[in-house]
């Protein structure tokens, strides 16, 4: 079982290169969704890394496999930039599946 990243940024790509992690920089919304059933069809791949600007690119496509899908288990993180905050995403995710705001 392995990791797969899909980025819209070379610097992202290159530090999870140097832990061992491969995978694609993208830019449109066909190619994040092309790398997504891709990385989705090899048996291989566990769990799939997205940045945050492309979870945003194809929000339907992901959260469309997130609840129809057993694996792999897409997780995103933040862009280079860290324009995401976490601790909101997560707060976000319990708050959708449970009804409970953090």
């Amino acid at each position: 079982m392995k990791f797969f990243l899909i980025s819209d940024n070379v610097d992202t790509q290159m530090g999870m290169r140097l832990s061992g992690i491969e995978g694609v920089v993208v830019h449109t919304q066909e190619e994040a969704e092309k790398a997504l059933l891709e990385a989705s069809e090899d048996k291989d791949v566990a769990i799939v890394l997205i940045t945050k600007k492309l979870i945003d690119l194809c929000h339907d496509k992901v959260y469309e496999m997130k609840l129809t899908s057993r694996s792999p288990l897409i997780v995103e993180i933040p862009d280079r930039h860290a324009t995401s905050n976490i601790s909101d995403t997560i707060s976000g995710y319990v708050s959708q599946a449970v009804g409970i705001k953090l």
